[in-house]
């Protein structure tokens, strides 16, 4: 038997190998993206649901000082950024739902701005509407307090304090309002 005889079915093994090694690899990574990104999409998955609404600070850039603690019904806590595509699209969403729980006191809306100088908050409101009260980041201490993962992300808070969902990627007021709802019914 010559040496080359005995070099191909080795070589032709090695790539086998290597070729499996690399596919199983793939596989793996393939499967790490799917389950990462299912999590990141996921509501609710938050430390602060089922727990008091952490402290609102901040300066108010629009309306009046806000404290959870003093709220006597229903509040959806937005952080957004003027720059972040979603939050620009689900804004129309929030006024519906601030402008639907003005009409029976039943819900509030207060967003907190994420790394925003004020002017542009302030054009951002004036130029899509909305007339709740917007808090400046405090230098992101409020976002940490209440965990957020990334912008736009709002937690529906009930009159007694308790976060009872988190909403990420952007809220729709119908299912924001059916959530409350629910909710009540349940005795929350």
């Amino acid at each position: 038997m010559s040496d080359d005889a005995v070099v191909e079915p080795r070589r032709s093994n090695a790539v086998r190998w290597t070729a499996l090694g690399v596919g199983a690899v793939m596989v793996l990574l393939v499967v790490l993206l799917i389950v990462s990104k299912q999590a990141d999409e996921g509501s609710g998955a938050s430390a602060v649901v089922g727990k008091q609404a952490p402290a609102l600070a901040g300066d108010a850039l629009i309306g009046q000082p806000f404290d959870v603690g003093t709220n006597d019904r229903w509040l959806v806590v937005n952080f957004f950024a003027t720059w972040c595509a979603p939050c620009v699209q689900e804004h129309p969403e929030l006024r519906k739902l601030a402008e639907d729980g003005a009409k029976d006191g039943s819900i509030q809306v207060v967003s907190v701005a994420y790394d925003d100088e004020a002017s542009e908050v302030e054009d951002f409101f004036r130029e899509r509407g909305g007339d709740w009260t917007v808090l400046d980041s405090d230098d992101g201490r409020t976002a940490l307090d209440w965990g957020v993962a990334k912008v736009p992300e709002s937690f529906v808070v009930a009159p007694n304090g308790l976060v009872v969902e988190r909403l990420q990627g952007g809220v729709r007021a119908r299912e924001v309002e059916d959530l409350i709802a629910a909710s009540t019914e349940q005795g929350s």
